[in-house]
């Protein structure tokens, strides 16, 4: 079975109930989705109410049943998809029900979320191990991007090993930032590393939680080295694509998707996804450097301490050779 369902057709849209895809539109106006939300909620919705057209007669939401819900989650569950993964496409549902509630209380005033509390959460799963690389992983990484000339590659590497930063926010990154300089103490001394411009970074609402990044000399080196031999063009971000029709385009975060699972993965040897990238950040700042988990809040940007905690994974009988 697939991990990933496939998305639904404008075709298969437009043969599900007049009302469903009218609640789906007005829920998803809504202004508190941030855009990356706003895309996933999309999908999920659309992906529910395919399969209530193949499987619940096409009916409208408000005629459902807590029955069809767990219904749902079962064929979910069914196609070996991961808890997150569904617990995501349960919650998108849960969402809209609660949408309904709130807003056609007047219309449908005997409807109630189809996801009450008496349908249990999946199973937890891990579908891949969240392993961070290790510095030997990484070094071989690195060394073969250098060696196969893979500039781009190799500086979108060492700018998210850096900053610790989310592929979303990677692909923000302007080519201004070879002009900065570094950041200067209250002495006027260069300290090691340099801010970026704002960016976008993960946060309620259209506007998210702008922050600005740290990034050391290896990124900057290696962003040079990519706008060096990148050919002149007009587009302002650092990582780009070119089209068909050579157009230069931002990057998206798909395609970091696949240098990570095609490229990456096939360098070290398993599987390599971008948020790996953060997770080795945190892990090599605390564990192999011996830095302050504060520090590594800071760099990634986490409102917690515990948050970080969890991007921290270490090796070794150090923790239970403490406990006796």
């Amino acid at each position: 079975m697939s991990d990933k369902l496939p998305e639904v057709t404008e075709k298969e849209w437009e043969e599900v109930n007049d009302f469903n895809r009218q609640i789906v539109s007005e829920f998803l106006e809504q202004g508190h989705l941030s855009p990356h939300t706003l895309r996933q909620y999309q999908s999920g919705l659309k992906i529910f109410f395919r399969w209530v057209k193949e499987n619940c007669m096409n009916k409208p939401i408000t005629d459902l049943k807590p029955r069809d819900a767990l219904r749902y989650q079962n064929f979910l569950i069914g196609r070996d998809l991961s808890s997150s993964a569904i617990k995501f496409k349960r919650s998108a549902v849960s969402s809209l029900c609660g949408y309904i509630e709130l807003y056609y209380a007047e219309d449908y005033p005997l409807f109630r979320n189809i996801y009450n509390k008496k349908i249990p959460n999946p199973p937890k799963t891990l579908k891949n191990e969240k392993k961070p690389l290790t510095p030997q992983e990484f070094d071989l990484l690195v060394k073969t991007l250098e060696e196969r000339e893979e500039w781009q590659m190799l500086a979108y590497v060492w700018f998210s090993y850096s900053t610790g930063c989310r592929r979303s926010e990677s692909v923000q990154l302007l080519k201004e930032v070879i002009a900065y300089n570094r950041v200067k103490d209250k002495d006027g001394n260069d300290k090691a590393y340099y801010i970026t411009h704002n960016i976008r970074c993960k946060g309620r609402g259209r506007e998210g939680k702008v922050r600005k990044l740290n990034f050391d000399d290896r990124a900057m080196d290696a962003i040079k080295k990519w706008l060096e031999v990148r050919d002149e063009d007009e587009c302002e971000y650092v990582f780009v694509k070119k089209t068909k029709k050579g157009e230069v385009n931002q990057l998206s975060t798909s395609s970091l998707n696949y240098w990570c699972q095609e490229i990456f993965s096939d360098i070290v040897g398993r599987r390599v996804h971008p948020h790996q990238l953060r997770s080795t950040r945190a892990t090599h700042l605390v564990a192999l450097d011996g830095k302050d988990i504060k520090s590594a809040q800071k760099l990634l940007g986490h409102e917690s301490s515990e948050t970080t905690e969890l991007y921290v994974i270490k090796e070794g009988d150090d923790d239970i050779d403490g406990a006796f």
